[in-house]
């Protein structure tokens, strides 16, 4: 199975709003970098200190208001600051929606590009605890360092493609930390691992040596492989993959691909989800993924978890600004308190 997650070519320009006018106040987007004990010691060697995008609304600068967080997790294959630069187009989309009417809100972009493209933001040695990065590690270093309003009800989660699964995935395990979430366009459903020929095509990448591509798909069943078949006892890259490199089946790694679906997890925290105020997916009706976030959401509805599903006009990746102007916006101000 060719990996299906956030291609390069993303054209999310269709209807983000235009810039605010001259004049009008502005926010800024601040890079920072956060440390990750929970990242620390990962096999892959990645830096445990982490690149933080964080827009601050116009009036942060000029108030000791204290403002909700939307945590917002990109997508495989390239970096927090291409999707604030190139995807969400932060600062000037916010400032524009502001501007038009839409509440304040502090909004948190991580950067977790790995060596392989993608941490899949799950756990393991090889490439660190992410899900106690995001849901520990950052929400506190945000907490303590800019006026947030730090409480569950407050900060939502959300994100597109691999970010989409980390939202999921992350918003399972840790209900206590946010309270709403949005997953864009996610993959949710991993029960047929790379097949033989992928497998092969990896393991010769493998032999060629590995480095950080962005915008290159080319490692994305070795980041997955990192994320939920890591093999400690396999350096120099701590991995297994379905099929070895003469294309013998390895049944334990395949039955760790699976496992780490949410469509194969979800029923394990129902109470989990049912406690959050508000959970929306949705996918483009040209999306390779939208099988899969249908039969998500007939799951979720068979184990009566309250959500909202919407299958929109666009596929993987052409509509992602707009949306997230249009509609994630609107969803967590409906859905997180603003004092």
């Amino acid at each position: 199975m060719p990996c299906r997650f956030s291609p390069p070519g993303l054209v999310p320009t269709a209807g983000i709003p235009p810039a605010a006018a001259a004049g009008q106040p502005a926010g800024t987007l601040e890079k920072i970098r956060v440390h990750g004990p929970a990242l620390a010691g990962n096999l892959q060697g990645n830096d445990a200190t982490r690149d933080v995008h964080v827009y601050l609304p116009p009036g942060y600068a000029g108030s000791n208001k204290r403002y909700p967080v939307v945590y917002f997790l990109h997508g495989y294959a390239v970096t927090a600051e291409i999707y604030a630069n190139e995807v969400l187009r932060i600062p000037a989309s916010m400032d524009a929606a502001i501007a038009g009417g839409a509440r304040e809100v502090i909004v948190v972009m991580p950067d977790a590009f790995t060596l392989f493209g993608g941490s899949f933001y799950s756990s393991s040695p090889v490439i660190g605890d992410w899900e106690s990065f995001i849901a520990k590690d950052l929400v506190g270093y945000i907490d303590s360092h800019y006026r947030t309003l730090a409480k569950r009800e407050s900060r939502g989660l959300a994100g597109h493609s691999m970010g989409g699964y980390g939202t999921l995935r992350i918003g399972m395990k840790h209900p206590e930390v946010f309270g709403a979430l949005y997953a864009m366009s996610s993959a949710v459903d991993l029960r047929t691992p790379p097949n033989e020929e992928t497998s092969k095509a990896q393991h010769e990448r493998l032999k060629a040596g590995i480095r950080p591509e962005p915008r290159s798909m080319a490692n994305g069943a070795l980041a997955q492989a990192a994320a939920w078949a890591p093999n400690p006892q396999r350096p120099p890259y701590f991995i297994d993959l379905p099929f070895d490199a003469d294309g013998k089946p390895v049944p334990l790694a395949a039955e760790r691909w699976a496992a780490n679906s949410p469509l194969v997890f979800v029923d394990q925290y129902v109470p989990e989800l049912k406690s959050y105020r508000g959970i929306m997916l949705d996918v483009g009706d040209q999306d390779g993924l939208l099988a899969g976030n249908t039969r998500f959401s007939e799951a979720l509805t068979r184990l009566g978890v309250a959500h909202q599903y919407e299958i929109y006009e666009g596929n993987h990746g052409n509509r992602v600004g707009a949306r997230f102007i249009g509609k994630v916006l609107p969803f967590f101000e409906s859905h997180l308190d603003a004092q």
